[in-house]
């Protein structure tokens, strides 16, 4: 799979020099990051982006390993032997118009695998956004948008989606609420030869990637899918499409996909220890959890620190909702808090505090309370809460280094507003502790990495 990712030689069939065309955009991308040879085709042309162009594929002086595809869909099975005269070894197809549209797509789609295995040649896609590497900065992809190299940083976070504006939508989210770096973003639209067990087995034994998320509507090898899932202690995110009858009806008009039985579906996720998520905001916010926790020596309960007594309240009760339980601090972690709080207020356990706070100020009662608590053998996890207007962020950078440690998970939920809210977000997520802006999702991905590291252990 090298090829898609560090080619020698691309070739982008159906380039532009009209901003305002989509192969424009490939183009444009594909001179932003990569530093091999690339060959616009486009018999309209000399040049395109300061780059010479050439009229047809036969016409490239050199063999080059991959192409990309954006031009009608009847030209596939042409491209595909001129491609196999100059030892290519993959197209990556973004156009649409194959399995998706109906018995005629399907017939040309069927066509081009053919060619292309009888030629040696993989195909990425149809109907695809195709792929980013957050750190070689290749982007073989049609996404437009301009804040890309701006917000693209290379990260340990891997994606692999089944629809092409899904995926680039969904990176630009992640890009612009930040938390997350990419490792590599893989879109895969009708996947009619790779699919998302290649990609998968490809991430498994990618460095560079320790946290792998997925949209899918189908699985095409279901058993080895699971296999694969069942082979790795890095954890697995899936949203599946097509639960529903309607949603399996549209599913089969947006990539051609027969999204199964999602009963059955859902029981070999649990069984593979896939984590199953059910909105974009949640398969966002578990990747970035788990990009920031590597290791939970899950055997006590979970220590609650919060800014008032409601919060406490309402996280044990979550907590208790997932069956997690409250850690019950020993004695002398008590007697430890006493040493910040007023007389009048012995502590309890969830710590309320803002008491604490009236008298010493935040740094001294945050860094007191948090050391105290993750030391607390009675403790395997923390649950902060925290106000990003009326703190600083500069006395917690101890944190991360004793939750990786410990192998005790951190997670703030953090309240405030404007510009200070996210900066204070930053400099936390910087600093490898994940951020929650609601305490039922961090409780929810609190179970979930429990459910992930009992497994791997």
């Amino acid at each position: 799979m090298d090829f898609f990712f560090r080619p020698e030689g691309v070739a982008i069939i159906g380039a532009s020099n009209d901003p305002f065309r989509v192969g424009y955009n490939i183009v444009k991308n594909a001179l932003g990051g990569y530093t091999g040879r690339i060959y616009p085709v486009n018999p309209k042309y000399d040049t395109i982006q300061g780059v010479q162009c050439f009229s047809d594929i036969e016409s490239i002086p050199n063999d080059f390993d991959l192409a990309i595809y954006f031009i009608p869909a009847r030209f596939l099975p042409d491209t595909i032997r001129a491609c196999a005269r100059k030892n290519v070894k993959g197209i990556i197809i973004e156009s649409a118009g194959f399995a998706e549209v109906g018995s005629e797509g399907r017939k040309l789609q069927e066509e081009s695998i053919a060619l292309a295995h009888e030629n040696g040649i993989r195909l990425w896609g149809p109907n695809c956004m195709g792929l980013i590497d957050g750190h070689t900065r290749h982007v073989f992809s049609f996404l437009g948008e301009q804040r890309l190299w701006e917000l693209l940083h290379p990260g340990n976070v891997s994606l692999i989606v089944q629809s092409g504006m899904l995926s680039a939508g969904f990176l630009m989210m992640i890009l612009d609420r930040g938390g997350i770096g990419v490792a590599k973003m893989c879109s895969i639209g009708n996947k009619c030869d790779i699919n998302e067990g290649d990609l998968l087995q490809y991430l498994i034994d990618d460095p560079l990637t320790d946290v792998i998320g997925l949209y899918i509507e189908s699985i095409v090898d279901a058993p080895e899918f699971v296999k694969l899932c069942k082979s790795t202690r890095k954890p697995i995110v899936i949203l599946k499409g097509g639960q529903s009858p309607a949603g399996t009806k549209a599913a089969a008009s947006h990539t051609a996909s027969m999204a199964g039985n999602y009963t059955i579906t859902s029981h070999a996720f649990r069984q593979a220890g896939i984590i199953e998520v059910f909105d974009v905001n949640e398969l966002m916010d578990f990747l970035r959890g788990f990009s920031k926790t590597r290791s939970y020596k899950n055997t006590k309960g979970t220590a609650i620190v919060s800014f008032s007594g409601a919060g406490g309240i309402i996280t044990s009760d979550l907590l208790y909702k997932q069956d997690i339980p409250v850690a019950e601090p020993a004695p002398e972690t008590f007697a430890s808090l006493q040493e910040v709080f007023p007389q009048w207020m012995p502590p309890s356990h969830p710590v309320d505090i803002w008491p604490a706070i009236e008298k010493n100020g935040f740094e001294k009662v945050y860094t007191h309370i948090i050391n105290t608590l993750m030391h607390d053998e009675n403790v395997d996890s923390l649950i902060i809460h925290m106000l990003a207007n009326r703190m600083s962020t500069l006395y917690l950078k101890d944190l991360a280094r004793l939750k990786d440690l410990l192998g005790k998970p951190v997670i703030v939920w953090l309240t405030g507003t404007g510009e200070g809210l996210v900066s204070f977000r930053k400099d936390l997520e910087d600093m490898d502790i994940p951020v929650f802006e609601e305490m039922n999702r961090g409780v929810c991905f609190l179970s979930a990495a429990r459910r992930h590291f009992n497994r791997r252990t």
